[in-house]
């Protein structure tokens, strides 16, 4: 069976808010700036280029440089950040939690869709630069959602306490993680060179940004990926404006209520807050809020009357963090940015946020869902062969799979629409000499019909369950695949780790480089990469 691909709107896992983004339905286009088309970047980069600040580009060369001075930096790295001074280099961006040892697959189809974009840009508008950017989620503080990965079906867990920025956690504990991976890895090449590279990530660096930067650069670093930390005094410095003018005005609050009424048809992905600031130390982060006239910090005893706050704004920024309604606004303040990539969870609470940063006088950048992969072996695409499936049938609900496969491999035709065809007919006498006579019988043969018609719909039902006992171990077989690829029937690049795949692609190298030309993030495709 040859790759194949599937479009995400039929993929069946994507929401209609996500859908509906890439129908380009009239009803969203006021919620974002440009469509991703390689058309479109045009006209992006003349907008970003009218009002992002040159001296801003010194400033992130700067800090970017200083953040990687513990680390053995590849040429093609230090080249583009030289070359974000340039007045003619942009960034597209994406961002991610610091899930141990990447966490789900899609940590990396994220940032091989960064990278691919910035490659086909180049290859469209050379006389730009184009960089590719991972900013670190180092601020974020949901330890639970991120202290885990999978492996071979098991949980490697992180157990440890933490409350504040997760970037500035220290890594104690990690040394109990390794013993039950490398356990788990057992013997052979492959498996040792998994194990050094997760050894020297997390054990021999002091804190989970340091160490997510060591990984994410050593798998990416011959492409030019620049890691970004946001958690930057620096940095935050050019952001203090408009954390001023979020605490004083609240503007982000007005500006995405006005918003939220045109996605009332969607699930809103998030509510703005009154201010959507957290104020963070090292085991601390929690909300600001604005009660009796002054600046409180949720859950603590400290308060900050409005002179007090600016000031404590003005000398120590780094203390100052967006919550997910003004991290992208921060992002975008920081870079010569073109477009953010992320997934449907992510793309869905950015497209609440454009009248804000059209408030804040920033360019909304082009919104690209990123890349969807399946990955199979070849013995799985043998087994699917050997079972009449497609890509298409492995993609569906595996009930109606089940009920479809049933049917097709049955001797009979489990589907009574003839014989329920045939007794509507039957009934149309009945309701004409019905109509006739008084309404007490034209009851009675209303209640008769949906009788019938509900006693073959009952006898549908109980031959397709005596089919599937027959037919139980092929079924059985088909379910054991589809769970191989869908575990726990939800998407492969949300559960499993790549670490699953490295005995059959061989090494790190071999696995992105079958990736590689099935990462194309213009094309609105789910790919399937066989291994």
């Amino acid at each position: 069976m040859p790759n194949d691909c599937i479009t995400y709107q039929n993929s069946g896992y994507f929401s209609r808010l996500i859908v509906d983004y890439l129908d380009q339905k009239a009803e969203l286009k006021s919620l974002y700036n440009r469509f991703p088309t390689l058309e479109n970047f045009k006209l992006q980069i003349e907008e970003k280029s009218k009002n992002f600040p040159f001296e801003n580009r010194e400033i992130l060369a700067k800090a970017l440089l200083n953040q990687y001075q513990k680390f053995e930096i590849s040429e093609a790295t230090s080249t583009n950040i030289e070359l974000l001074k340039k007045s003619n280099t942009y960034t597209i961006t994406t961002g991610h939690q610091l899930n141990l040892f990447t966490g789900p697959l899609y940590f990396l189809y994220k940032i091989i869709s960064v990278i691919n974009l910035t490659k086909e840009l180049k290859n469209n508008y050379p006389e730009n630069n184009f960089v590719p950017i991972y900013w670190m989620a180092t601020e974020d503080h949901d330890f639970d959602e991120i202290n885990y990965f999978n492996f071979k079906g098991n949980k490697i867990q992180w157990k440890k306490e933490s409350n504040g920025p997760v970037g500035r956690l220290n890594n104690s504990g990690l040394e109990e993680v390794f013993e039950k991976f490398s356990n788990e890895l057992g013997l052979g090449n492959n498996a040792n060179c998994v194990r050094e590279l997760f050894k020297k990530t997390y054990l021999e660096h002091d804190n989970l940004a340091d160490a997510t930067r060591y990984l994410a650069n050593e798998l990416f670093k011959n492409e030019g990926l620049v890691i970004l930390d946001g958690d930057d005094s620096e940095l935050k410095k050019l952001f203090i404006p408009f954390a001023k003018n979020e605490l004083i005005h609240q503007t982000s609050f007005k500006k995405v209520n006005e918003t939220l009424p045109l996605l009332k048809e969607y699930n809103v992905q998030v509510n703005p807050r009154e201010i959507n600031l957290f104020y963070i130390q090292d085991n601390l982060r929690e909300r600001i809020v604005f009660e009796n006239g002054n600046f409180k910090i949720n859950n603590t005893l400290l308060s900050f009357s409005e002179s007090e706050i600016l000031t404590e704004l003005e000398k120590n920024p780094e203390n100052f963090s967006p919550n997910v309604i003004l991290r992208p606004l921060y992002q975008e303040i920081i870079l010569p940015n073109l477009c953010y990539i992320g997934g449907g969870g992510e793309l869905a609470y950015w497209l609440e946020l454009k009248s804000n940063f059209e408030a804040n006088t920033i360019t909304f950048p082009i919104l690209l869902l990123r890349n969807s992969v399946l990955v199979a072996t070849k013995k799985q695409v043998e087994k699917m062969e050997r079972l009449n499936l497609n890509w298409a049938d492995v993609f569906q609900n595996q009930q109606v799979l089940i009920n479809e496969k049933t049917k097709a491999i049955s001797e009979f035709t489990i589907d009574f629409s003839e014989q329920k065809e045939f007794l509507k007919n039957q009934f149309k006498a009945l309701h004409e000499i019905a109509n006739k006579t008084d309404k007490s019988f034209l009851g009675a043969v209303n209640a008769q019909e949906v009788k019938q018609l509900k006693g073959l719909d009952t006898l549908e039902k109980k031959l397709l369950k005596a089919e599937k006992r027959i037919h139980k171990e092929r079924l059985d077989r088909i379910i054991q695949l589809q769970n191989e690829l869908f575990p726990n029937q939800t998407l492969q690049e949300r559960k499993s780790n790549f670490a699953d795949f490295y005995d059959e692609a061989n090494n790190f190298e071999a696995f992105f480089s079958l990736l590689n030309p099935h990462l194309q993030p213009l094309k609105q495709n789910f790919s399937i990469v066989i291994i």
